[in-house]
């Protein structure tokens, strides 16, 4: 089997590239993302993959899994709030809309350069949230570090009133139906 090589430094991608029971490293790629005005949530979410990915390519005999995710009500990105001040804004800012995250992954084979790529969408319906309800949430959870301003995996699950998507885990990060496709389609599968 190749090296399975996580080019990500996120304990969340790491540990939801640990459910799939294979042995992998986790590197960083030391890639500088830099979003561009431009481009869609799409494109840019698969360009940033791919650079993450390709940043590793000197690795030898290696699958490399590059992601990335960008969280976008339309055109309008969010990013990881960092205070919050910043994320409280946010959240009152989705409360009773649609929030949008592309996540995408890329796999690439490093013995011959062969890299698949794909966007998987999942979108989360926000319930009209009171300033109380927003404090109190982001008092226990915390979610400081996370695009949108909540972590469905624990208590920002009650935030919303409704979802869409195949894959829960495009949501957290990784959208794993998908990678296990491209694994299987670089020569990797997790049941064989």
């Amino acid at each position: 089997m190749n090296r399975l090589i996580l080019a990500s430094t996120s304990r969340y991608r790491a540990d939801l590239l640990a459910q799939l029971q294979l042995p992998f490293e986790q590197l960083d790629p030391g890639y500088d993302e830099i979003k561009q005005e431009d481009e869609s949530p799409d494109s840019c979410a698969i360009r940033l993959a791919q650079g993450k990915a390709s940043a590793l390519a000197n690795q030898q005999d290696a699958l490399i899994i590059g992601s990335d995710q960008v969280a976008h009500m339309g055109e309008r990105r969010l990013s990881k709030p960092g205070s919050y001040e910043k994320a409280f804004q946010q959240l009152l800012m989705c409360s009773g809309k649609w929030l949008s995250f592309s996540t995408a992954v890329c796999v690439l084979r490093t013995a011959d350069g062969h890299m698949l790529s794909r966007v998987e969408r999942f979108d989360v319906r926000f319930r009209q949230l009171t300033p109380g309800e927003i404090d109190r949430y982001l008092e226990l959870d915390q979610p400081f570090d996370c695009a949108g301003s909540f972590k469905a995996e624990s208590l920002g699950i009650s935030l919303f009133s409704a979802m869409r998507g195949i894959d829960i885990n495009a949501l957290y990060g990784l959208p794993l139906i998908t990678l296990t496709d491209l694994l299987r389609h670089q020569g990797l599968n997790p049941l064989a």
